[in-house]
């Protein structure tokens, strides 16, 4: 296959990235490759969606992006491995596609941070982040709405009002609304939002089937809106992303490019063939030796990597042993042998760093009790 202008090191097996790839696998922008705007080819007819695009850039927050992944650092200079070629066909099929990922794996293992990789490579912006309870419905991802406070405003205007007078100008029902991370990830944009659903599982039973609609039509409609559609047409607001608000129009939003949508499972119960027939699935391997390194290397930089292979090594067969284990409890270990934390303790012999080890590397999954 060709290459395209984003193609180059960390494609499947050294060689040029396939040429329908938008995502290279890398989590690294690539200074040559054109806006994804320009590379994104047109989606299928039967997912295309008329929502008139804003044309204003998406938000940043490097901040998070720096927390979930670390330092923003150059594309590594290896090709993919089977298990990343597989997850970045998995990715690039569902940004031609416009459909969700359902995304599996242990506990652990990245399934969300998978987002932050895929919008920082590609200039999606902010990620928006819907993290589901028991509790979660549909209508908490795409809006909320406090009519107690409306109530409660108008009432008091009304008492306020001098006898005789009109009461003051009531504020506009956009600021008892504010649009959810679903919500806020369907506004007609250039380009898609990157939204994560993390741990879909844990929901009720029913917000499968209650999301098939949205995920088909790409869109919802907020009835209280849409009420006041003949005397208020368009109202603007408040929307996820801290500080911004949106415009919406006859209390109705459709998308115009459908977001990267990352949904996480940890395959505590099975969701209803309709709704895995709307999503592209892929599992989530435990990072190896190398990908460990690489992560490692990201959060804490340049520094001394002995101590860190050795940690690697001893993750690893402690991770085999106990059936898995996170990548977070190998970076809070290796954070407390860095020289900032050990320069203030006391002297560790092996045993006390072992113990220590044992509290952190504690086992994920629940075992048989004998």
């Amino acid at each position: 296959m060709t290459s395209d202008p984003g193609s180059g090191p960390g494609t499947p097996e050294g060689a040029a990235a396939p040429s329908w790839w938008v995502y290279r696998g890398t989590g690294a922008p690539s200074p040559y490759a054109p806006p994804l705007r320009e590379r994104l080819p047109p989606p299928p007819p039967w997912r295309r969606f008329p929502g008139a695009p804003d044309t204003a850039p998406p938000p940043e927050d490097p901040a998070e992006t720096e927390r979930v992944l670390g330092p923003p650092r150059p594309a590594a200079h290896r090709p993919l491995s089977p298990a990343e070629t597989e997850v970045a066909t998995a990715v690039n099929a569902a940004l031609l596609l416009r459909r969700p990922l359902l995304v599996t794996g242990p506990p652990g293992v990245g399934k969300s941070s998978l987002a932050y990789r895929v919008a920082r490579e590609l200039g999606l912006g902010r990620v928006l982040r819907w993290s589901i309870t028991s509790r979660s419905t549909l209508a908490s991802g795409l809006y909320e709405y406090d009519p107690l406070a409306r109530i409660h405003d108008i009432s008091a205007d009304a008492a306020a009002a001098p006898a005789g007078g009109a009461p003051a100008a009531r504020r506009p029902i956009g600021d008892y609304l504010r649009l959810g991370p679903l919500g806020t990830a369907l506004l007609p944009t250039a380009q898609p939002r990157a939204l994560v659903i993390d741990e879909f599982d844990k929901g009720d039973a029913d917000l499968a089937n209650d999301l098939l609609d949205v995920l088909e039509s790409g869109g919802y409609r907020i009835p209280e809106l849409a009420r006041l559609s003949s005397s208020e047409p368009e109202v603007t607001v408040p929307t996820d992303d801290p500080g911004r608000t949106a415009v919406v129009r006859h209390g109705s939003v459709t998308c115009h490019e459908f977001p990267f949508t990352v949904i996480t499972s940890n395959s505590e119960r099975p969701f209803p063939a309709a709704f895995r027939r709307r999503c592209l699935p892929v599992e989530l391997r435990p990072p190896d030796r190398e990908q460990l390194a690489e992560i490692v290397a990201a959060h804490f930089g340049t520094r001394e990597q002995g101590a860190d292979r050795e940690l690697i090594r001893a993750f690893l067969e402690e991770s085999a042993d106990k059936g898995g284990l996170s990548i977070d409890q190998l970076l809070n270990s290796v954070h407390l042998v860095s020289a900032d934390v050990r320069d203030h303790a006391t002297s560790w012999d092996s045993d006390a760093w072992q113990h220590v080890l044992d509290v952190i590397w504690q086992r994920l999954t629940e075992t048989d009790r004998e």
